[in-house]
C-alpha cells in the first residue's frame, strides 16, 4: 500500500534544468517511478543522452531544448510534452543559474535581470502555463528547486541567493492560490550537492572546508539524494504535504 504511493504510473512530468545533475537523476527517478518524462535545457544533444537512459531501463522520454528564460520556448516545452504524452501532470522546476561569482555590487542590471528572468521567473510562468493541464486532471505537483541559500546567504552569489528565497515565497504563494484545485506546491532546497552547477564550491579546497566544518553529517550530497526527495513530493505519498520546503543539506542549516 504505501510503496504503491510512490509509483507514477501514467503520470507525465516536466524536468528543467534536465541534461545533469539534480535534474537528470530527478528525470530517471520518476521515470524508475513510472512517468513519462520531459527532460528540457538548452543543448539538446545532452538531453537525448538522458532520454536514451530512461528508455534503456524500459522509460518513456522526450527531450525538448528549451532556453528556461525565453517564455517562447517554454510555451513550446508544454506543447510539445502534451503533444507526446497527452498532459501534464508533474512539474520539476529546476533551471537555474549563477554565471557570476562576487559581490552585489559587482553585478549589473543585465545580469540581475537574466537570473530573475531563469531562476525566478521561469518558475511562476511555466507553473502557470502547466496549470490548465492540471486542472483538467483534476490535480498535480509542482516541485521548485530553491536552496538553503535561500535562508543562510553565503558570498559571492547574492543575487542568486536572493532569486531562491524568491522561490520559497512563490512556492507558499502557488501552495496557497492552488491548493483547492487539488495542485500541491512545494520546494526543496538543497545543499552543497556534487553537480557540475556547484563545482566550483565543492572543488575549491577553502570553501569545501568552511562547508564540512558547518554540515554535521560532515560531507557533500550527492544528486540521487535530491532526486529522491522530488520523487516523495511530486507523488501521492505527499498527498498531504504543501507549501512545504524540505532541505536535503546533511544538516547545515540546524
Amino acid at each position: 500500500m504505501y510503496l504503491e504511493k510512490l509509483r507514477l504510473d501514467g503520470k507525465t512530468a516536466i524536468v528543467t534544468g534536465g541534461s545533469r545533475g539534480i535534474g537528470k537523476e530527478t528525470a530517471l527517478a520518476l521515470s524508475e517511478a513510472g512517468a513519462n518524462v520531459t527532460v528540457a535545457s538548452r543543448k539538446l544533444p545532452a538531453l537525448k543522452e538522458v532520454v536514451a537512459e530512461i528508455e534503456q531501463k524500459g522509460g518513456r522520454g522526450h527531450a525538448a531544448a528549451a532556453h528556461a528564460g525565453n517564455l517562447k520556448a517554454l510555451e513550446n516545452l508544454v506543447k510539445e510534452t502534451v503533444d507526446k504524452f497527452g498532459s501534464v501532470d508533474i512539474l520539476v522546476n529546476n533551471a537555474a543559474i549563477n554565471p557570476k561569482f562576487g559581490p552585489v555590487e559587482d553585478v549589473d542590471e543585465a545580469l540581475f535581470n537574466k537570473m530573475i528572468d531563469v531562476n525566478l521567473k521561469a518558475y511562476l510562468f511555466l507553473s502557470k502555463m502547466v496549470l490548465g493541464y492540471m486542472e483538467k486532471a483534476e490535480g498535480g505537483s509542482i516541485v521548485n528547486v530553491a536552496s538553503i541559500e535561500a535562508f543562510s546567504p553565503s558570498f559571492g552569489t547574492g543575487v542568486y541567493n536572493i532569486t531562491k528565497a524568491s522561490v520559497v515565497m512563490l512556492t507558499k504563494v502557488l501552495a496557497k492560490e492552488w491548493a483547492s484545485k487539488n495542485i500541491r506546491v512545494n520546494t526543496i532546497a538543497p545543499g552543497l550537492i556534487r553537480t557540475h552547477f556547484s563545482e566550483m564550491l565543492w572543488s575549491t579546497e577553502e570553501i569545501l572546508k568552511i562547508y564540512l566544518e558547518h554540515c554535521p553529517m560532515g560531507r557533500v550530497g550527492e544528486a540521487s539524494e535530491v532526486a529522491t526527495l522530488v520523487l516523495f513530493l511530486a507523488s501521492e505519498a505527499s498527498s498531504y504535504t504543501t507549501g512545504a520546503v524540505l532541505t536535503a543539506d546533511g544538516g547545515y542549516l540546524i
